[in-house]
Formats: structure tokens, sequence, C-alpha cells
């Protein structure tokens, strides 16, 4: 449960009430009844309005800019990885952190810049 005056940004529209998604609100209220879907009403400022909406339908404003926080740091871990040819940190980004890069048994030597370029891309297309 969010508090009031919570700054939220509204993510979805599950109901189809013509919600403005993507622009943020306020909690104002929460919605008390237990006949009732909604969860909170909601001001928007931009729209000068108010909304009735449930919990899934918006989300706290630091929690979205932690995602694409995160989001942007993996992508610019992968374009690294795939830039300097490191394999091992290309398969630990990809697999997540918790999991360990198995080893390929069959090689002894490692593999060129160009064939790891080359398994990458077939891998890409698949």
């Amino acid at each position: 449960m969010l508090q009031l005056g919570t700054k939220v940004v509204i993510v979805a529209d599950h109901f189809e009430q013509n919600l403005p998604v993507g622009d943020y609100g306020y909690i104002i209220a929460y919605d008390r009844n237990a006949d009732n879907v909604f969860d909170y009403v909601l001001r928007v400022p931009k729209a000068n309005r108010n909304f009735l909406v449930p919990d899934e339908d918006v989300e706290l404003e630091e929690v979205l800019i932690q995602d694409e926080i995160d989001r942007i740091e993996r992508e610019a871990l992968i374009d690294y990885a795939l830039a300097t040819h490191n394999e091992q940190l290309f398969y630990r980004i990809m697999k997540g952190e918790a999991d360990e890069v198995e080893a390929e048994p069959a090689s002894a030597e490692p593999a060129s810049p160009a064939d790891f370029i080359r398994q990458i891309n077939l891998k890409a297309w698949i």
C-alpha cells in the first residue's frame, strides 16, 4: 500500500478508462470499498482530474527510474563485452549474475575474435 501524497507514474490502463499512461500523479485517497476493484484515488495535474486506479496500474517513479538504469547498464556491459571480445563477461551478463560460466570441454585454446563474433551472430539469429 502506497502512502498518501506519493508521486506515482501511470504504467497501464487495465480497465480501459482512458488513463493518461506515462503521466505522473499523486495518491490523494484510498478506496476502502470492499466491492470495488480500485485501490487508489489518483490526482493527475496534467489532466486536471482525479482517477480511480487499481494497484497494478501505478508504479513509483523511483522504481521506474531504477529499472531504466539497470537496463541501460546491462546494455552497456553487453556492448563492452562484444567490443572487447570478452566471452566470459558476455555469457555472465546473458545468463544472469547468479549463474556460473560453463567451460567448453572440447576447445583447449581460446577462439579467435572473428570466430567469437561469428558464434554470437549465429546465436542472435536463432
